[in-house]
């Protein structure tokens, strides 16, 4: 199991989005995996979400952190 908050991040994105993000730098990719934390420990319609299928969670999480990359 991957515990690194960036690779479990990158993971959780559709192949089209992740490749999106590997092209960012670094530091921008680990901001938002930051961010994709974030989401889903605040995001309380995800909890009822993560109960009944905690990958499905995290890619609607790590989607709606990507949603305004170009």
């Amino acid at each position: 199991m991957q515990t690194d908050p960036l690779t479990r991040f990158l993971n959780a994105l559709t192949p089209a989005t992740r490749e999106k993000v590997r092209r960012l730098p670094q530091d921008d990719q680990r901001k938002l995996a930051d961010a994709w934390e974030t989401e889903l420990a605040e995001d309380t319609d995800l909890d009822t979400l993560s109960e009944l299928s905690p990958s499905a969670a995290e890619s609607e999480a790590a989607e709606r952190v990507t949603a305004n990359l170009s």
